[in-house]
């Protein structure tokens, strides 16, 4: 058995298919508070269907919050996130949620934890059919019986991705996705990514207090000012990023670009 869904016929209800375009995301006047603590000011800002945003900033500063109120996770004090044209006022359906650890569960094999993220009404043999098309995609496909335990760091992430993607969400959201990883692992799940967002062209949030990792994957970047008591984050300021992924990391021209994000960050370039 290759799925723990009940449904057992082989049409997906509209429900599952409505979500498999990339959708925009826009941030009205949002605002949160925790007791007496402004995590998130006023945030106006609107993200393109289908783009790449990274969101970055010091850390405190709402970047988590700012994901989990897309999700309906968390729910604004004052202000609304809409995904599409629709307020979100739960958890949505249109989006998906990766988190920095994997989050597996230990007693079921990679195949039935990613088909966990599949949408409600799928068929069996539809639903089997595209975990496996995710297992392949994440190269998963010889692991997909295995635990947990029995797979690398890299594997759980990428067997999280996967789950995350069987939604077929409109919205990605990734909160430090790749920040337990080494080095090398990081490098090479950013490239996945850029390879899975080119099959399955969700608009994707990424939270990351990695500069580079930023200006490699994003459209455009978002920095959010550091909280000020009880004044707390706004949007500091909107970087472009140019030319098209995969991107040189080499490239002397990010390189310029790393300098100004990491001075809007309040880091002195010239030590970094």
């Amino acid at each position: 058995m290759t799925s723990t869904l009940s449904v057992s016929d082989d049409v997906r209800t509209d429900d599952a298919v409505a979500s498999e375009r990339a959708l925009p995301v826009t941030f009205e006047s949002v605002t949160k508070s925790f007791g007496e603590r402004i995590v998130l000011n006023g945030v106006d800002f609107s993200v393109r269907a289908g783009e790449v945003l990274a969101i970055v900033g010091p850390s405190g500063c709402g970047k988590s919050t700012l994901l989990r109120a897309v999700a309906g996770l968390e729910t604004p004090t004052s202000g609304t996130v809409r995904i599409d044209s629709s307020p979100v006022t739960g958890l949505s359906e249109t989006s998906a949620f990766a988190f920095q650890e994997p989050r597996l569960l230990p007693w079921q094999t990679i195949r039935r934890n990613v088909a966990l993220g599949l949408p409600k009404g799928t068929g069996k043999a539809a639903g089997a059919a595209h975990v496996d098309e995710l297992l392949e995609h994440v190269e998963l496909s010889a692991y997909a019986d295995h635990r947990p335990r029995e797979v690398s760091g890299g594997m759980a992430q990428r067997a999280s991705l996967a789950r995350a993607l069987a939604r077929r969400p409109g919205v990605l959201l990734l909160d430090e996705p790749f920040g337990a990883l080494d080095a090398l692992t990081r490098l090479k799940m950013q490239d996945l990514l850029l390879d899975i967002h080119a099959k399955h062209p969700a608009t994707i949030l990424l939270v990351t207090h990695d500069v580079d990792e930023a200006l490699q994957l994003a459209d455009r970047i978002l920095v959010l000012s550091p909280t000020g008591g009880h004044e707390g984050a706004g949007v500091a300021n909107v970087i472009d990023v140019p030319g098209t992924r995969p991107r040189d990391r080499s490239s002397a021209e990010l390189g310029a670009l790393r300098s100004t994000l990491l001075e809007n960050l309040g880091v002195d370039s010239h030590r970094h």
